[in-house]
């Protein structure tokens, strides 16, 4: 069933000059779980077209740090946001992520979601690998004590992860909001706490493989 593009989000996020309804979805999760706070170096993958990216640096206040990635080139939204485009998945470009916040990441945000195809078991599997790599991504580049906000689709796999967030975090939620379009199998992991596996390894150079595992 198609969707109401311009429904009461996308008219609100409209006026209130935001690129994207789904900056609501971040609003509230910010606000309920504390995600991001002033001076907060955050990336936001999958970021296009940055509606997230401006929630982000409203909360990070101008001492922070945003860095946002995305296949498609994102306009420039100015300090304290810095943006390029490129393949999140990418060991280089998670090299890029680090470096641009200065070697430390308190905050990751993934809203990443494969192109439709319209093949159902191709689109889930697809968003279940983007959401295995960004839960990778997190473990190599996340500070200690570090948060991750990761959107997941309900189905076969999504618990694995959620099993495995677990493991390296101290708290995990999985939640939605009320900006989620009705009907949609959309989820959002909220997960605190971050524990690197050994000390010193959190802000190291990336695996060799953008993949998680």
């Amino acid at each position: 069933m198609a969707y109401r593009r311009k429904d009461a989000f996308y008219a609100r996020a409209k006026a209130a000059g935001y690129r994207s309804r789904a900056a609501y979805k971040l609003a509230d999760l910010a606000r309920r779980y504390r995600l991001i706070e002033r001076g907060d170096h955050v990336v936001d993958l999958g970021a296009w077209p940055g509606g997230w990216l401006q929630v982000a640096a409203q909360l990070t206040g101008p001492s922070g740090v945003v860095v946002g990635v995305d296949l498609q080139p994102i306009e420039p939204l100015g300090a304290p946001v810095v943006t390029f485009a490129g393949d999140a998945l990418d060991a280089g470009i998670q090299e890029r992520l680090r470096n641009a916040c200065g070697g430390r990441i308190d905050v990751l945000l993934s809203d990443m979601a494969p192109k439709l195809s319209g093949v159902r078991d191709r689109d889930a599997a697809r968003a279940l690998e983007l959401a295995e790599a960004a839960l990778g991504i997190a473990e190599r580049l996340l500070a200690p004590g570090g948060r991750l906000l990761l959107k997941l689709f309900t189905g076969p796999g999504s618990d694995a992860i959620v099993a495995a967030a677990r493991r390296r975090f101290e708290t995990v939620k999985l939640t939605s909001t009320e900006a989620t379009r009705k009907g949609s199998a959309e989820l959002y992991m909220v997960a605190r706490g971050f524990r690197p596996t050994a000390p010193g390894t959190a802000g190291g150079p990336p695996a060799g493989t953008a993949l998680a595992g």
